[in-house]
């Protein structure tokens, strides 16, 4: 037996930008630590293993893989970083989206999540918000920041977001990854500033994930516009991770939910043998 499995850069439309993610279809159902061994092999910072059953294959070939026919019927979705499952991820979302033809709804460990093709081609994602509150600026958290004094810390469901005074010391920070890969109750470190009035940057560190530093965040997005939009009045951003390879999203905040935007380039498409 055969496994279709792509990488696609995502957050970008041009390739080897972006977030690259394995996107792996499956029939039926695997077990964890089969898609934790995949997951490894692949070492992406995420991989989405997708149950799409014969029937809804089927249809969908049937008709056209650009329509909306069965995108509503839920299929089941999980990731696996090289390490360990996680439960909510953005970029590798938007990369089975894109190879799945862009109308889907994933069923997931964080709920139900819609994803629309947008005529620009992007992939417009249904997420939840992540609302923060304000932690003590602890000798942990300052070990962390490479000298840079924080304007304000705060923590959502999974991450420490850290707002910086501008910029320049976002793009510039080195910070200390052993030191974000033992913070406390979290799965790392945001840190971010704008950059006018409706517009942010960021950079994201999951060393403890085996993520030294992830190139692009669509899950981080969420915290990001929760605690952007009512500080400065919008609800739309335009944001930009400032990872080496770099990645463009567009966010939008409709009350308790997050819809953010990008694009998808497929940069490679095999199979994955299953004889063993």
């Amino acid at each position: 037996m055969t496994i279709s499995v792509s990488i696609v850069d995502a957050f970008t439309d041009v390739p080897f930008r972006g977030n690259p993610a394995g996107v792996v279809i499956l029939r039926e159902p695997r077990d964890a630590a089969w898609m934790q061994d995949v997951a490894s092999e692949l070492k992406h910072s995420e991989t989405a293993f997708v149950v799409v059953p014969e029937t809804v294959a089927e249809k969908g070939a049937a008709a056209g893989a650009t329509t909306r026919d069965g995108a509503d019927e839920p299929l089941p979705l999980r990731w696996f970083t090289p390490v360990a499952e996680v439960d909510l991820c953005g970029h590798a979302t938007l990369a089975a989206a894109h190879v799945l033809g862009g109308h889907r709804t994933f069923s997931t460990r964080s709920g139900l999540l819609h994803c629309v093709a947008e005529p620009d081609g992007r992939v417009e994602m249904d997420f939840p918000a992540d609302p923060q509150t304000p932690v003590e600026v602890t000798p942990a958290i300052l070990a962390c920041l490479d000298g840079a004094t924080p304007v304000s810390v705060t923590q959502g469901r999974e991450d420490y977001l850290v707002r910086l005074a501008d910029v320049e010391t976002v793009r510039s920070l080195a910070p200390d990854l052993a030191a974000v890969a033992a913070l406390p109750g979290a799965r790392g470190l945001i840190v971010t500033a704008a950059d006018g009035p409706a517009s942010i940057v960021s950079r994201c560190f999951f060393p403890a994930y085996g993520i030294p530093e992830d190139p692009v965040t669509g899950s981080a997005h969420c915290t990001l516009a929760s605690f952007w939009s009512p500080l400065l009045g919008v609800t739309e951003l335009e944001a930009e991770q400032a990872s080496e390879r770099g990645g463009r999203l567009r966010l939008r905040i409709e009350g308790e939910r997050v819809h953010l935007s990008g694009h998808g380039v497929t940069v490679l498409s095999g199979t994955l043998n299953d004889g063993w």
